[in-house]
């Protein structure tokens, strides 16, 4: 034990050492440029000299720069930013608006997008999809079961029941959670804005199903600081998509309304009843399914011909990768082309047994508003193109005429780009008066004696909010009590999510109920949970977060060193700093910059420790010399 405590105090040390360190050059820094642009000190200092021989901005600023919105889809991303008083959709290297949510891996290369897409029919098994129909689930989970068939790539049951994603990569096998592939496609939009931008981008607004749980948010989040941003909200895709459709209607807009906003995407279904006024966005009651959307239709399709198949000529196609990648992409095509023509060579007979109709009956009945109330229905989301989804929705609403005004692919995004200016102050006037208010879309409680749930905060509860309820000790003389955190509807917590369990410890022997435990349950304005228990007698409190720690603490390590090795390739770069290096000292810091930048690339979460030894030796390469052009500055 003593040696242990030895060791890592003598790590905690090392690593205060090279913190400070990089803290004095990043102060040293910041100390030339304040003097750089002091109009007296500034005005007699050869700008040939100083004006190159600095740090990129991104070493000590940050919070600084543009903003973005992401909309990570099931099937297709979108990346848009606020620019010239207005949202922009920004497009790929293919000129497209959209990017498909796909990773591939082969012996060369890991590719994402477009790339990884066409080429799945020649690599199925190592072409993977529907990341965001995986994040935040357990293996166990029925619909991820169901799903396994179906899909030509291989998921087994990591550690912690988490769903893990086989691929050979390099001539080597790899394993990748679904936070990790969603990692890179969003570093693909994260790089997609930084071309189109011309600058570094750290902060971004994600968006998620408005039906999304705390563990698929959670592991949203985590998917965005492993891809090096800075995620400032997670908004709900149908609260953005309101924001696309009420932006330009709030200056005309007289009263009250009373928006509907339907959003049927590749993998998510999310309904929204929304009362807009003033610039308030107020969120009354979500429903929706996460497990519903354009990818269900075309593997209804799928399972449909292959029996059909099957049937005909004796052979199950489902057990070849490659026949059933093959089948998958004619059943999309055909999907497509009944969104906007009446026939094709593929018939649909029906839609789902109504699964996407008991969405809006139900966000109406949990917002007690009568059909007839709502002012607006507005439909997002690729697949509410489809002619027989806004029939059902058309008739439901008497006949009421859908509102296609924005773009439905792009909508999500445009929202979260407006939601990101606003939280960064880079919005202009129009857009100071903006509010958003939230709603959490499941019930949270603990679970009581006779494995009942009880609720502390129910669903459609207004966010951030923080409720607290007093629980007592189940028998006599218990020293200890379990809590165990659930979310869901139903009465008994078998039938519930369970989110995660803490025991809070050390409390004093007493009679049943005698023992009051204080729980208190705060959702912040990202929909995520927290939970505290307090032993009032004693003080004594547990605070619980449902989060994987060793995960994220293996997420901020590569950022860390991944942040670190583009700072210093933008550094070299640089024109003035380059000839200042010269060329042996430029080529060791590339170099070495390089490796770590290759050695990252498609690399799956290594142990923290492993990070932070690669960025030592990085910054033993690196700083010196960079300290040296500092000295030489100072001279100067």
């Amino acid at each position: 034990m003593v040696k242990d405590a030895e060791t890592y105090k003598a790590k905690d040390d090392e690593h205060r050492k090279k913190s400070n360190a990089r803290k004095a050059l990043v102060d040293y820094d910041c100390k030339v440029r304040n003097n750089i642009n002091d109009e007296k000190i500034g005005a007699k200092l050869d700008p040939e000299l100083f004006g190159g021989l600095l740090l990129p901005t991104t070493m000590s600023d940050h919070g600084e720069g543009p903003a973005i919105g992401i909309d990570l889809g099931t099937t297709y991303s979108c990346v848009a930013v606020w620019q010239n008083e207005r949202v922009e959709i920004i497009v790929n290297d293919q000129g497209m608006r959209t990017t498909p949510s796909y990773v591939a891996f082969t012996h060369i290369e890991r590719l994402v997008g477009d790339a990884a897409k066409n080429q799945a029919a020649r690599n199925p098994a190592n072409s993977i999809f529907d990341a965001k129909r995986l994040i935040g689930r357990r293996f166990s989970d029925p619909l991820i079961q169901s799903d396994i068939n179906l899909w030509p790539f291989k998921i087994i049951e990591g550690p912690g029941d988490k769903p893990m994603i086989i691929v050979d990569y390099k001539g080597e096998e790899k394993h990748f959670s679904a936070e990790e592939i969603s990692s890179m496609v969003l570093r693909m939009m994260r790089e997609i804005a930084e071309a189109y931008l011309g600058t570094t981008v750290k902060n971004a607004v994600v968006t998620v199903p408005a039906y999304f749980n705390d563990s698929q948010r959670k592991a949203t989040r985590d998917a965005g600081g492993i891809a090096g941003l800075n995620v400032l909200r997670i908004i709900n895709e149908p609260t953005a998509a309101a924001i696309a459709y009420g932006l330009d209607r709030i200056a005309s807009s007289i009263g009250k309304r009373n928006v509907l906003i339907f959003d049927l995407g590749g993998g998510t279904t999310d309904v929204s009843l929304i009362t807009i006024e003033k610039g308030v966005f107020e969120v009354k009651a979500v429903a929706g399914d996460t497990h519903l959307g354009g990818e269900d239709f075309d593997n209804r399709m799928v399972k449909h011909f292959i029996n059909i198949f099957k049937r005909q000529h004796k052979v199950d196609i489902s057990v070849n990768s490659k026949a059933l990648r093959r089948l998958r992409t004619a059943c999309e095509k055909a999907k497509i082309i009944l969104s906007s023509a009446m026939e094709t060579t593929i018939e649909v007979d029906y839609l789902y047994k109504g699964s996407v109709s008991i969405s809006w009956r139900s966000v109406l009945t949990d917002a007690k508003m009568d059909k007839s109330c709502v002012h607006d229905v507005v439909v997002t989301g690729g697949s509410s193109r489809i002619p027989k989804v806004q029939r059902l929705l058309r008739d439901f609403f008497n006949g009421k005429e859908l509102c296609k005004s924005i773009n439905p692919d792009e909508a999500v995004a445009y929202g979260a780009a407006v939601q990101a200016a606003i939280l960064t102050g880079m919005g202009n006037e129009k857009l100071q008066d903006i509010m958003l208010l939230d709603v959490t879309p499941l019930s949270l409680g603990v679970e009581v004696c006779g494995s009942e749930m009880s609720i502390v905060i129910p669903r459609n509860t207004a966010i951030p909010t923080k409720k607290e309820e007093n629980y007592y000790n189940m028998s006599d003389n218990q020293t200890s009590m379990l809590f165990s955190v659930y979310e869901g509807e139903r009465t008994r917590t078998c039938d519930n999510n369970l989110l995660g369990q803490f025991r809070l410890s050390g409390i004093p022997p007493a009679p049943r109920g005698v023992t009051k435990a204080k729980v208190c349950f705060d959702i912040d304005t990202n929909g995520i949970l927290n939970v505290s228990a307090k032993e009032m007698t004693t003080g004594v409190m547990k605070i619980y977060k449902a989060e994987d720690d060793e995960h994220r603490k293996k997420a901020e390590a590569k950022v860390t060193l991944e942040n670190y090795a583009y700072d210093m390739r933008n550094t070299i770069n640089d024109k003035k700093i380059g000839a200042k290096l010269g060329l042996v000292r430029k080529k060791k810091i590339n170099d070495a910059v390089e490796q770590v930048i290759q050695w990252l690339d498609g690399l799956q979460l290594v142990d923290s420790e492993e990070y932070e030894d690669k960025l030592e030796t990085l910054e033993s390469i690196c700083n010196p010399i960079i300290h040296r052009i500092c000295g030489q500055n100072q001279k100067l």
